[in-house]
């Protein structure tokens, strides 16, 4: 069976992503050094067309997190190109010409556009929902599982509503002090959960976790 798998970083002080996020800043403030142990990796570089890079202990959790995906969902905010409509030229995103998923990606949004096709990758808008999204991005896997992509919001909307079905934080010894905390706003939806592993990396400790069913 298909799962909605979820992998993110996160700061020791429970924030994905620093304060002030913009266009030009899109992670905000610090949000950026979240992700200084996964630059280097070979398995990273590689899927950016990159050559070279480090093998670690982090290696075989990072492959493992684009094994058996058919598909992916996101936020807006991933996507890129700000709120609001998407006007009569828009924004292809942060991804450029050839973006790293190879894969449908189903993209959460208030605003309609036609899918976006680009190399190796096509981008769909969703309108109506989380859980068409994902029924959506399910189908077009083709049994494969759906990786969900940030951001906060969205990660916590599939967590309140029980669709994930595990999910792996990696956590690095930052404190960012402010700006999008993963785990706000889950209500009454707050999963429980078994730990399947720990990994401890150069910079980061990964925990996976299975999402029990109530």
């Amino acid at each position: 069976m298909s799962k909605l798998r979820f992998t993110i970083t996160m700061s020791l002080d429970g924030f994905v992503a620093g304060p002030n996020q913009s266009e030009q800043d899109p992670l905000g403030v610090g949000g950026m050094e979240l992700h200084q142990w996964l630059f280097p990796l070979k398995a990273f570089r590689e899927l950016h067309g990159e050559e070279g890079g480090e093998v670690s202990a982090s290696t075989p959790v990072v492959e493992e997190w684009f094994e058996n995906i058919g598909a992916s969902v996101m936020g807006r905010n991933m996507f890129g190109g700000g709120p609001g409509p998407w006007g009569e030229n828009p924004w292809n995103g942060w991804w450029g010409e050839e973006p790293p998923f190879r894969h449908p990606v189903y993209v959460l949004t208030h605003h309609a556009r036609e899918p976006l096709e680009l190399t190796g990758t096509t981008f769909h808008f969703v309108t109506d929902g989380i859980e068409s999204a994902l029924e959506q991005a399910k189908e077009a896997a083709g049994g494969k599982d759906v990786a969900l992509g940030g951001g906060a919001d969205v990660a916590q909307q599939y967590l309140a509503a029980g669709l994930v079905d595990e999910m792996e934080i990696s956590v690095v010894p930052l404190f960012l002090g402010g700006g999008a905390r993963l785990f706000d706003n889950l209500g009454e939806g707050k999963p429980a959960l078994e730990q399947v592993r720990a990994v401890e990396g150069s910079g980061v400790t990964h925990l996976k976790y299975r999402v029990r069913s109530a």
